[in-house]
């Protein structure tokens, strides 16, 4: 990530729009008419005070779904697990990875196959490091 700015959303606007019922994604049907409010915000964010969304710069994580310019969203209320996707800091830098937990290790892992410039970042003692957040979802425009 090039610059930390998460953007923030004014909670007391709901962010709502009209879901319209299921649509299958296997083989066709009728689709039923169901419509009911959808609230982006009730559904996408869980703790209000601790997230915030992320406008993904660069290709080292399209293997896990995060392409240039998607947003991210994420969550400082989640403690981060093993293999969980998050934003770290470490060494002055912010940067989304996967996160690896070991016995005593902990690695930040890069997902592009195509690009052998990502490597996997080994977290020592030394480096200044921290999870920010773990990702809970990606916003994709197709």
């Amino acid at each position: 990530m090039d610059k930390f700015e998460p953007y923030s959303l004014d909670y007391d606007t709901p962010a709502q729009g009209e879901l319209l019922g299921e649509v299958k994604a296997g083989f066709p049907s009728p689709a039923e008419d169901i419509r009911e409010k959808l609230d982006l915000i009730k559904l996408l964010v869980r703790h209000k005070a601790s997230t915030f969304f992320f406008r993904v710069s660069g290709v080292s994580m399209v293997d896990a779904d995060m392409d240039e310019g998607d947003i991210i969203i994420v969550d400082r209320a989640v403690e981060p697990y093993n293999n969980c996707k998050a934003v770290c800091f470490i060494d002055g830098e912010y940067t989304v990875k996967r996160i690896e937990i070991g016995e005593g290790v902990v690695r930040l892992m890069p997902a592009n196959e195509k690009n052998t410039k990502y490597r996997p970042i080994e977290v020592s003692a030394e480096n200044d490091f921290m999870v920010w957040g773990v990702v809970t979802y990606v916003i994709k425009k197709m």
